[in-house]
């Protein structure tokens, strides 16, 4: 008798714990989006792209909204020498870079900010202009 109402407490303060964490992740929106404090914008100094002559496209997944958008673009942009945007519609980041970098090492910052890399294509080299 006593074994049963303690796992009775048991389960009840884990459905408590339970309903308490689902409640703030719901007022907290998406991802944290709404929550402080929200992911701030890395900004690359040089967004000039005459200086980025090489570009990949990545698919990536699991992206759902604006905040998953900046921690993406954030761990691309924190490699030396990349520019990156990402479209969350299309869930793919396009990648600027002024020397061509690995694709292991774009999948590996992508892959550290928390989402999988689909595939990641080389597209031709863009000309600069004098």
């Amino acid at each position: 008798m006593v074994s049963t109402i303690a796992i009775v407490v048991v389960i009840g303060a884990f459905v408590l714990l339970g309903a308490r964490h689902y409640r703030r992740v719901m007022r907290a929106g998406c991802c944290g989006a709404d929550a402080d404090p929200a992911v701030k914008k890395v900004r690359v100094a040089d967004r000039d792209l005459r200086h980025y002559p090489y570009q990949k496209e990545i698919d990536v997944e699991g992206m759902t909204c604006a905040n998953c958008v900046a921690t993406v673009q954030n761990a691309l942009n924190g490699l030396d020498g990349v520019y990156a945007k990402v479209d969350l519609s299309q869930k793919r980041a396009t990648v600027r870079m002024r020397a061509e970098l690995p694709d292991q090492l774009l999948r590996s910052a992508v892959v550290g900010s928390g989402y999988a890399v689909k595939s990641i294509h080389a597209k031709r080299r863009v000309a600069v202009a004098a």
